[in-house]
């Protein structure tokens, strides 16, 4: 979540106008995140969140986003829910851009994940896995395998001004990872399950939010992107007991195959190169118009350089 486009007191009131949520009493920007530009709105009938699609959102995406959101929740997912306007629609325009007003949900997400934590969020990664059967509008994943060389080609000549030697393990990893890609179980996938995008109350998981890169993919490298985001110290040392945790949780209630198991070295090497590619690009095109820093790639091409050396999954944790 971020800010880029700014939006004023009668532009809100323009837009209010085709909703039935009630009448404005507080609204400001949230400086969150790298994607959207997201609002915090409250009115004399509750809160929402306002987001306007910027950057690689498209249009033609938000029907799946946004009837996925539904989706889940019909099916015990807390997570945001569109609000309609008074014609219906899930969302509309404001400043030439997409937008939506979804609910907003309690809690608190965490810096600093603890072990229970981190088995919270894979129990709600299966859950969200095994709630999204039967929605019928499909997402490829834009940013898998097919989507990274054309990244790594726009970055490659400003890799190595990032970090010595990076455009090298860029091309190597590039060319190894997709070469040894499988291909798993999937259906639809969060795509960002971060700890910014889990709320929690007392430990327990209260809702999960940002749902702008789902898509269908393969189930266990959703897994991999949660622990690569999760399970990882300040200093950059994976901690195996977090990572055994969100494991043997995820799998309490979505079991993994032994394919899915074996592959997870290759899947978690994927998962760090996806966005070690999609920080980078946007270290490289950063717009200093927005109140929001890009995120370091080198977080995550230090997290490739540890999967390279990882010869099972056990390495991660699976017992």
């Amino acid at each position: 979540m971020a800010v880029y486009t700014d939006v004023g007191f009668e532009e809100l009131e323009s837009l209010l106008a085709s909703y039935d949520i009630g009448t404005p009493l507080a609204f400001k920007g949230i400086a969150e995140g790298v994607e959207n530009s997201n609002f915090y709105l409250q009115t004399d009938r509750g809160a929402f969140i306002l987001t306007l699609y910027e950057k690689r959102v498209s249009p033609g995406d938000l029907p799946f986003y946004l009837g996925l959101m539904e989706h889940l929740a019909r099916r015990g997912i807390v997570c945001p829910l569109p609000v309609p306007t008074r014609d219906g629609a899930l969302s509309t325009i404001l400043n030439r851009r997409p937008c939506a007003i979804v609910t907003f949900l309690n809690g608190l997400s965490v810096r600093r994940p603890s072990v229970r934590h981190c088995a919270g969020a894979g129990a709600a990664l299966a859950r969200l896995h095994l709630a999204g059967e039967g929605f019928a509008i499909t997402r490829a994943n834009a940013l898998g395998p097919e989507g990274w060389k054309p990244l790594a080609e726009a970055c490659d000549s400003h890799a190595d001004g990032v970090e010595d030697g990076l455009g090298a393990l860029i091309r190597e990893q590039l060319a190894a990872v997709t070469a040894a890609w499988p291909r798993l179980p999937g259906g639809v996938i969060h795509a960002d399950l971060f700890p910014d995008n889990v709320l929690f109350m007392r430990e327990e998981v209260s809702g999960v939010i940002d749902f702008y890169f789902a898509c269908n993919d393969m189930f266990a490298y959703d897994l991999a992107v949660t622990l690569n985001s999760w399970c990882f110290e300040m200093d950059g040392s994976y901690n195996l007991t977090k990572g055994m945790a969100m494991l043997q949780a995820y799998r309490a209630v979505r079991p993994l195959s032994d394919e899915e198991i074996a592959a997870l070295p290759v899947l978690m090497r994927g998962a760090s190169l996806r966005f070690l590619l999609t920080r980078l690009f946007d270290l490289v095109n950063h717009d200093p118009m927005a109140l929001v820093s890009p995120k370091d790639p080198r977080e995550y091409s230090k997290k490739l350089r540890f999967h390279m050396k990882v010869k099972s999954a056990r390495e991660y944790g699976v017992d």
